[in-house]
Parts: C-alpha cells; structure tokens; sequence
C-alpha cells in the first residue's frame, strides 16, 4: 500500500503527518518505507534518522549540439515537445534551452546528420538510510538551481518499490513535482488548516486529484484555528474527514524540538494507528 500525505499549500504538517505515521507504522508492519519527496527541501531526517546505507547521483542526459555538422534543418526542434531548442535557420543558429529539456532523446533521435550527442548532467541525490530493521527512509534532494525535481522524486520512488508499506511525504502545491508523487499513490491524505488560505489550497488540491481519478481524504492540522469553514466544504462534498489534530502549544512545542508526537503523548497513538486502518480500509472500497 502507498499512501501519500500531501497538501495544496507549504506548512500544513505534512511532514508532521507523515513522520508520526511512520513511527506508528513501524511497529504495526513488518516492511515499512517513507521517502521525502519534497526534494526542493527535504526535512524528514530532521526527525527521523537512521544509518546510511547508500547515496546514488541522479543525472540527466542533455542534447550537445555540434554545429559543425548541423545543417539547420530544424528537425530536432519540431520533434522536441517541450520547446528547448530554438533553432533560426536563415541565421544558422540553433541553441538548446537546458532548463526546458526533459530528456526524452526526441532531438537524438531527429536528427539524421549525427550533430547531437549526449552529456550527463547532475540533478540531485537519492539517500537510504536503514531506521530499523523493518524501517528505512529514502530521501530525494535536488541540487540547487536545478529547474525540476520530478526525476529526482521519481529515481527515489523506485528505491521503494519493494516496500510492503510505502508513505509518500509529498512536495507541497499542485504542480509537477506533487503530481509526480501522488500518481503512484493507493491513497492520498491531504493535510490542512482551518484558515482561509488552507481551504482555498484544499480545494485546488482536490480539483487535483479528482481529476486524475485517486482516492482521498482529508486530515485537519491546528483544529480550533480559524473557522469552521473547512468542516463545512467537506460535509458538503462528502470528503471523508480522516482526523483532527487541535491547535495546542505542546504539540507546537514538540514538533519545534524535532520530537515525534507519537512517541512523546502515547496517548496519539491509538489515534494515528486509527488513521492507517482508516486508509486501509477506504483503499479496500
């Protein structure tokens, strides 16, 4: 099962949600994984450790252009599908715009006067940490100023494919790199605040994933703040309210000392292993 914890907007608690989950997992399942898929800012390990067990670079192939041998054609800029080159025929220029190619060998596979070769560029790094014996974590971490860190989450994603029990700490936001986490997902938990910007967030969230046809439901972080607007929209749009976290100053305090809620207020446990039940159970339906 691959549950992924995401959000529409940053500092909801996914991260929160997740590690906690985790803790409690572990000691429920025999084979249990969280990758930190937030790779633009990874913080999984701030709270969670273990012993390093490998770190592998992960790399993209970018087209180089020999412009001795191109003839200008413009072939390999009309199969490229994401517009990184830019070729000017009548001015024999053509230039390769490496934030907007996607590796996909389209342009290698254009061009027929063999002016195009490949060269490895450095996007990130995937790291496995081993937490216990039934427990590991796998962190995916771009470089910086890399454009997009969708291969990056997805080379980590494919560390865990073994997993019997695989949580998905999701970037935050809708666009690619959230998309690329939560399609591989049985079941996605959104986590949000009852504030008007977590809803507003929540909603696009949902449009999201309703559209790409997966399951989810719906855990509210820092209950008691804000309004009950929240609560409202999702009785109104039947969106299963998985759990309720209240806004409390020792919750606060702990999460700020990098402790897990679980382990530190036994009495969250019943709870969080109530919510994996849940999801078992709604992934079951």
């Amino acid at each position: 099962m691959k549950i992924a914890i995401a959000s529409g907007k940053g500092g909801t608690g996914k991260t929160f949600i997740s590690t906690n989950l985790f803790a409690v997992a572990e000691k429920e399942f025999q084979n249990v994984t969280l990758v930190d898929c937030d790779a633009e800012e990874p913080n999984v390990t701030e709270f969670l450790d273990g012993k390093t067990i490998s770190t592998e670079v992960v790399n993209k192939h970018l087209p180089v252009i020999d412009k001795e041998a191109c003839v200008y054609c413009g072939k390999c800029r009309d199969w490229c599908s994401y517009n990184a080159i830019i070729c000017l025929p009548e001015n024999k220029q053509i230039y390769l715009i490496e934030d907007l190619c996607h590796d996909c060998g389209a342009c290698l596979a254009a061009c027929q006067y063999n002016a195009i070769t490949e060269v490895k560029k450095r996007l990130g790094t995937v790291t496995v940490k081993q937490h216990s014996d039934s427990a590991r974590i796998i962190e995916a971490c771009s470089d910086i100023g890399v454009y997009s860190p969708v291969q990056v989450i997805k080379a980590a994603l494919n560390r865990a494919e073994d997993t019997g029990l695989m949580l998905l700490d999701s970037p935050p936001g809708i666009s690619c790199p959230f998309i690329a986490t939560v399609v591989p997902a049985d079941f996605i938990v959104l986590v949000t605040e009852p504030t008007p910007f977590g809803l507003n967030d929540l909603k696009l969230s949902v449009e999201t994933l309703e559209q790409l046809g997966k399951p989810f439901g719906v855990v509210v972080n820092r209950a008691g703040l804000g309004d009950d607007r929240v609560y409202d929209w999702l009785e109104e749009k039947q969106i299963p309210l998985l759990m309720k976290i209240p806004f409390d100053k020792n919750i606060a305090r702990i999460y700020s000392q990098s402790l897990l809620l679980a382990r530190e207020d036994p009495s969250y446990v019943p709870r969080f292993r109530n919510l994996l039940k849940t999801i078992e159970g709604l992934c079951k339906k």
